[in-house]
């Protein structure tokens, strides 16, 4: 058989092939996408799929699956995210630990949190707060403080997993505290919560959508707000640095991001969704109901999120390290 003869076509299979491609690209997405939460159901970042779920839905024509998958504090599923192929339709929502704070917690880290995927938008602002089991002999933090010091030794506090927001928040704070208590990570800030609930686990330091109701119901009770600003879910509740814990300032956020064969088409598009998914009046309310706080449009960019992430590792690097904390 004479090769040369093929190598025309050949050629041409290609170029059909690129094309092909292309076209996916531009009509992207052709079928359901898979939003990936990286952690437990029930939590915080799960609440959140849920509410953007439909909108996103609705804006880019297809269906959106929520898949968690939980896992080495959020990078398990993340991983499976950044190493998807683009046709894969798969993106994940992520967040402070999974694509900042946890980077530096790794000597080989999994994934690089802006180059390994396509940064798509910013999402929301979380604020953190400090959630005590209903029957914690403290009413404020100043009793707080003065109680772990003194039985830190029996005490026992809980996160999402090893080096997520709620992990870090806690460990920082115990630090400034003058604490030390025992750390018990859970898949998710979910499951954490619940036996703080039960009263197995003392405290956590989580989003302020994962005490809303747990506060409401009596369940629970929160005794600060750990970033700066109060939150408008707690108008009443003093922040860290009022109750004495001078610049005390922990808080969170959440982010989309595309695998990184992502084409610029897809990233284009899909970042577009986002924005008009977060000028959707009603899906806004649902989440400041929760405690969030949408990202202005000049925060919306994948620019903007591309320099955010890379400015939010190197912000954590010498907190995380002056810790002490490393998963290997």
């Amino acid at each position: 058989m004479d090769y040369r003869k093929l190598l025309p076509l050949a050629a041409a299979l290609i170029v059909l092939s690129a094309g092909a491609a292309t076209q996916d690209s531009q009509n992207w997405p052709t079928r359901p996408i898979t939003m990936l939460v990286p952690f437990a159901p029930g939590g915080p970042m799960d609440s959140l799929a849920r509410i953007l779920q439909p909108t996103l839905g609705e804006i880019l024509g297809q269906s959106i699956i929520v898949e968690n998958s939980p896992g080495g504090g959020g990078t398990t599923g993340s991983l499976r995210v950044s190493q998807a192929s683009a046709n894969s339709h798969m993106f994940v929502l992520a967040s402070i630990g999974t694509h900042a704070i946890g980077y530096s917690m790794h000597k080989k880290p999994a994934y690089h949190p802006a180059n390994d995927f396509q940064p798509v938008a910013f999402v929301a602002d979380a604020p953190l707060v400090l959630i005590v089991r209903k029957d914690f002999p403290a009413n404020d933090l100043k009793e707080f403080a003065a109680y772990a010091k003194a039985n830190g030794d029996k005490m026992q506090f809980a996160s999402g997993g090893t080096g997520t927001s709620s992990h870090i928040s806690c460990v920082l704070l115990n630090q400034t505290m003058g604490a030390k208590v025992l750390h018990v990570p859970y898949r998710g800030g979910g499951p954490a919560l619940q036996d703080v609930i039960a009263g197995r686990i003392d405290y956590t330091c989580n989003y302020v959508s994962v005490a809303v109701p747990a506060v409401q119901s009596g369940q629970a009770r929160v005794l600060a707000t750990l970033a700066r600003a109060r939150s408008a879910s707690f108008p009443d509740l003093s922040t860290a640095g009022e109750q004495g814990l001078k610049d005390f300032d922990v808080s969170a956020w959440n982010a989309i991001l595309l695998p990184k064969s992502a084409t610029p088409a897809m990233v284009a598009k899909f970042n577009a969704a986002v924005s008009k998914a977060l000028d959707n009046p009603a899906m806004r309310e649902r989440l400041e109901a929760i405690g969030l706080i949408p990202a202005a449009p000049e925060r919306r960019s994948p620019e903007y999120l591309r320099a955010y992430i890379e400015s939010e590792v190197k912000k954590w690097a010498e907190p995380v390290k002056a810790s002490g904390l490393q998963v290997d």
